[in-house]
């Protein structure tokens, strides 16, 4: 499989929303990356329901909900209505993280868990052979635009090799700070998913980065 390209909405520009909608619709991007923020789990606030409600409405291609939000397990039910195709929650936000995966699956939506910085990658392991996505925190939730942290490489090695041992067929999506200078290595270490943000909206040339960003994997050796 080629690695999947999903630009974060957060930085687009909600002013002319349903240009830069068409704007993914039209490249060759895979998904839609909608990072929903309450400003108590993470120290911001983004958006909710009713964007996601009127993006699915423009959107040709799956939307990727990441919930950096408190008790999950409310709004899922919520999400999956207004069209999430992919799910992910936070483990650090989970009580019970296996009943909310299994509350996600009866939902008819893909099924992942996201992990901050901090947050070693074997705690999955009880859980990764029923998740269909595992996000990786490459920067601290909360703000759009911060720079990478290196150690992320490391955690995708980890993360690979428990996903191997358990027989999942878990996916790996790395979030934050990813660019045209790191995604090849990225996907040489094991990413399967990236999420561009400022790297995709800042350029003049969205359409063009993102085809970039997507032959990354071409690129390896």
């Amino acid at each position: 499989m080629s690695v999947l390209i999903a630009p974060s909405i957060l930085s687009a520009d909600f002013s002319n929303l349903q240009r830069d909608i068409k704007m993914i619709n039209e490249s060759k991007a895979d998904w839609f990356h909608l990072d929903v923020m309450d400003g108590v789990f993470v120290p911001n606030i983004s958006f909710g329901l009713p964007v996601i409600k009127a993006i699915k409405k423009h959107a040709r291609k799956p939307l990727d909900v990441h919930l950096m939000i408190v008790d999950p397990d409310k709004y899922l039910a919520a999400f999956a209505d207004a069209g999430a195709a992919i799910i992910s929650v936070h483990y650090e936000a989970c009580t019970h993280l296996h009943r909310t995966i299994q509350n996600m699956r009866q939902l008819g939506v893909l099924a992942g868990v996201a992990i901050n910085p901090h947050t070693p990658c074997n705690l999955l392991s009880e859980v990764i052979a029923n998740v269909d996505v595992v996000c990786v925190m490459s920067v601290n939730p909360g703000f759009g635009g911060q720079r990478f942290i290196r150690n992320t490489f490391n955690k995708i090695y980890d993360l690979k090799n428990l996903i191997l041992q358990k027989g999942s067929s878990a996916k790996i999506e790395i979030d934050g700070g990813v660019d045209l200078k790191n995604a090849h290595e990225l996907i040489k270490a094991g990413a399967d998913i990236l999420v561009a943000g400022n790297t995709v909206f800042s350029s003049t040339d969205p359409l063009a980065t993102i085809l970039e960003l997507k032959a990354a994997d071409t690129q390896l050796v």
